[in-house]
């Protein structure tokens, strides 16, 4: 989870831009990332791959006003509003768009080819039918972060009294590392989204990132959680905690449309 999103970049640039704020070369930069080129397949009318900012402007003609993310996993369709075949795939992928106004989503295809530090990766967005309903699971911003600093509450006391990996001085060197490099590598979210949504998704990102900590450190055999109870105990409570960081995720990529349809509404 220490990484961002595509999906969130793609909805927050190209939210950007469509509120005007950043010209159609920027949001193209800004979503593909540290990735090599992104293309879009499947728009209504495009009979074939489309660089991301044709597809921007395509989207717009389409009358899409503004898009949301979802973050799926196995048994938890987080934003996702169906049919089976768009939810089958975005779980596959882990991360899908979801656009407002028309309904179509998008889910990424990402292949990587070249030696480790010099790898190129071409990111397919495959354009799908969605259903026009509500998306699944998605809390309000403040629902997100009154949720998160519970489970990390929770998660800190439970995993510090199975004097588990993950809750010690070490976790927490590793955890502001990553907070350094993320500080110094991306800009969180894009501009038009609301300061509330910012730390949200700030949050996230090191609960996020704790998960990830504790599980590498639980990998290389550090930690006290050795018996069977112990360890069910440990992954039920970092399951908790990985399950909030992306519903918090998916509520701070996802408050610029919300905001839009509480304007039209």
């Amino acid at each position: 989870m220490l990484d961002e999103p595509r999906a969130g970049r793609l909805a927050a640039w190209g939210n950007a831009l469509f509120a005007g704020l950043v010209s159609p070369d920027d949001a193209m930069v800004g979503a593909v990332g540290t990735d090599t080129v992104h293309r879009v397949v499947g728009l209504p009318d495009e009979p074939g791959a489309v660089g991301l900012t044709l597809a921007f402007g395509r989207m717009r003609a389409l009358g899409v006003r503004g898009l949301r993310i979802a973050l799926p996993a196995p048994g938890h369709p987080l934003g996702l509003s169906g049919p089976a075949a768009f939810n089958s795939a975005a779980i596959e992928a882990g991360e899908a768009v979801l656009a407002s106004g028309c309904p179509l989503g998008l889910v990424p295809e990402v292949d990587e080819v070249g030696p480790a530090g010099d790898v190129l990766t071409d990111v397919v967005w495959r354009c799908l039918p969605v259903r026009p309903a509500a998306p699944a699971d998605v809390p309000s911003l403040g629902e997100a972060e009154r949720e998160l600093a519970e489970v990390l509450r929770e998660a800190t006391e439970a995993l510090t009294r199975l004097d588990v990996a993950g809750a010690g001085p070490m976790a927490m060197t590793r955890l502001e590392a990553y907070r350094a490099r993320m500080e110094r590598g991306r800009q969180l979210l894009a501009p038009g989204y609301p300061p509330r949504a910012v730390r949200v998704l700030e949050l996230a990102g090191r609960v996020g990132a704790l998960v990830d900590i504790a599980d590498e450190a639980a990998g290389e055999g550090h930690g006290a959680a050795v018996s069977a109870a112990q360890i069910a105990e440990r992954d039920r409570v970092l399951r908790a905690v990985e399950r909030a960081a992306r519903r918090a995720r998916v509520a701070a990529y996802n408050a610029y449309a919300e905001e839009l349809e509480r304007q039209r509404g």
